[in-house]
Parts: structure tokens; sequence; C-alpha cells
């Protein structure tokens, strides 16, 4: 291409491979599939420089169906692998992509580690509450009760809220969406890609085959209004149908427990409704725990924090010892604290 010739617009089809996806049908898969191949040439990505690494599971076979790099790695270790690669060539666009199994029980001493780092990449969690791949057994998302082929007579395990995870390993950047919310979750991967560390987006789909209908509490389109906060930064969080009163989140008096109120009632008004703002941590431990019936579940940028790379740290970290004058193997092992075995 000449220098004067302009860049080829990408479209999604540039994205696309030729493999045939091998998922169930109506697999919430196809929806986050799609989403991504459509976002990615809106913000430039070049395939030559995108890879997408999975661990094992349903969604672990995205890869295939992306026109880019991709590495089909082993159960849990995705975050590992990723991290390598991204220190090894830092121009690299990095997408992880997990469930609620691989990622948070075999993979989740590797997910906290990564998290807490702030490596500069993507990670892309599949919550649908249930290990669709070994067919059916119960996840560390779970909720208490489920009957499964592992749990037949109803889980007594507490599940996980990924976002809460990810808060609490030290997570910089943490999101929420939906898979067939493509309005919504085309602009959080935009976001989540735009920041200079670690994000990490759960992504709330179905498994229509074993576990249908996990989510249906909170994507009734009849009560969407109700069951869905989206968040937006310095907006106030206010949800409600559009025909019903509008309703908001705020501080219980002299308590640091939020409440459900409705404007109008008891002088009530939008100046009592608090206002989101995505670098309040505290206040976005409050807001990844909620969920139905009682509050409303927060969708899009939970939390957003500055704070430096890890592998722009350990470049930084490599080109200062470049200049520190040792340059020979054999001197540099005989420098300062040394002993002889005899």
């Amino acid at each position: 291409m000449s220098p004067s010739e302009p860049a080829k617009k990408l479209t999604r089809k540039d994205f696309t491979s030729d493999q045939d996806i091998r998922w169930c049908p109506g697999c919430g898969d196809y929806a986050i599939l799609a989403t991504i191949q459509r976002t990615l040439p809106t913000v430039g990505a070049d395939p030559a420089k995108t890879v997408f690494l999975s661990g094992i599971g349903c969604s672990s076979r995205f890869p295939y169906y992306m026109n880019t790099y991709g590495f089909h790695s082993i159960h849990g270790r995705a975050p590992a692998f990723a991290t390598g690669l991204k220190l090894t060539n830092p121009e690299l666009d990095i997408w992880v992509i997990t469930g609620d199994g691989d990622g948070l029980s075999i993979g989740g001493n590797h997910l906290m580690h990564v998290l807490r780092r702030n490596v500069d990449l993507q990670i892309i969690l599949f919550n649908n509450r249930i290990y669709g791949l070994t067919k059916g057994q119960y996840s560390p998302t779970s909720l208490v009760g489920l009957r499964s082929p592992s749990t037949p007579l109803g889980s007594v395990d507490m599940p996980v809220t990924p976002a809460l995870l990810a808060l609490g390993a030290g997570a910089r950047f943490v999101a929420r969406s939906v898979d067939t919310l493509a309005k919504h979750l085309g602009p959080t991967f935009v976001e989540a890609r735009g920041y200079r560390g670690t994000s990490f987006i759960e992504v709330l789909q179905n498994c229509p085959v074993f576990h249908d209908g996990a989510w249906n509490h909170v994507k009734d389109r009849a009560h969407a209004g109700q069951t869905m906060l989206m968040l937006e930064h310095g907006k106030p969080m206010l949800f409600g149908d559009k025909d019903g009163p509008q309703q908001g989140l705020r501080l219980k008096p002299n308590t640091l427990e939020l409440e459900v109120v409705t404007l109008g009632e008891g002088g009530i008004t939008e100046a009592d409704v608090l206002v989101h703002d995505e670098t309040n941590r505290p206040m976005a431990f409050l807001l990844a725990g909620l969920e139905p019936p009682n509050f409303p579940i927060a969708l899009g940028v939970l939390l957003r924090e500055q704070a430096a790379a890890y592998d722009a740290s350990v470049v930084a970290q490599v080109e200062s010892a470049k200049q520190s004058g040792l340059t020979d193997m054999d001197a540099l092992l005989r420098t300062g604290h040394t002993w002889t075995v005899e």
C-alpha cells in the first residue's frame, strides 16, 4: 500500500473465520461472538495484532471463530498464557475468553493474579451459572439449591459473584453486561479495550440446554426496566419501566447500605438519588452485589481506576536494567552477594 493510499476500512467479515461454529442452537455465545466481531472494526483493531486466548469450556472455542491470532490453552490457565504473551509482545491486543467454571474454579488463582497485576488485556467471563461443556454440573456461580448431575439433591455451595471477586482481587476496571443486549454489550467492550490495564467484563449468558433461563429474572423484557440498572458515570442511578414510577438508589440514612426509593414518594426527588462515580471503589462493591428481586442488577462500568499497567512497568524495568552497564552475564552472576561452595 502506498503512503497516499488510505487504509482499508475493516468490517465484521474481516474478523470472522471460516470455521463452522459449534455451539448449541440458542446459546448466548453466538450473541457475544457477533458483538465482538462487529465491535473490533469500529475501534480500529488490527486482526494481525489481535489475539484471543481461552481455557477449556464452551466459550473457549471462541478463538477458532475469530479471524485473528488465537490460542486454545489449558483449563483455567489462559490468564497465565496471556500475561506471558503480553510481556513478550506488548503491542498485541489480547482478549482472554473464559467461563464461570474455567475462570473461577480451576482458574481462580490465575484470574486473581492477572487482576491484581493489572496486565494490559481484556478478560470476558461468560457467566451461565453452569458447566455446559461437561453436561450440566453445578459451577462456582450456581445458586444454592440447584439440582444438577453433580448435585442431585441441590447445591449447598454459596455462589461466587464474579464482579465482587474481581474487585476483591484488586481489579481496576470491572464491568458487567448481558449477552443479548448488543447495544449495551458493544459499547462496554469498547470501554474495556480503551482501558490501559486489566479489563474484567462479566457477561450474563444463557445456556439453553443445561441451565435455560438462569437469568430470566434479569432479562425478562416485561420487567427489564425494574431489574436492570444501566450505570453511566456522572448520571443518577435511576431505573424503572417507562410507564411506571421512576426509582433510584440511595444510601440508607446513617448506614453504608443501599436502598431503593421511588421518586415522588415521601418527598423523594432525583436529588436524593446517588450519582454514579466509576472511580468510587467502595460503591462498586455495593453495586456488584445487587440482584433482583430486591434490587436491580448493575450493568455497565462498575469501577474504573487509573493505575500503572504491569507489562509497561516490566518493560521499563528491563530497559532500566539494560542501562546499568551489566551486559556480561558472568559478571552479573558474580556481582553482589556471592559465596563459594567447596
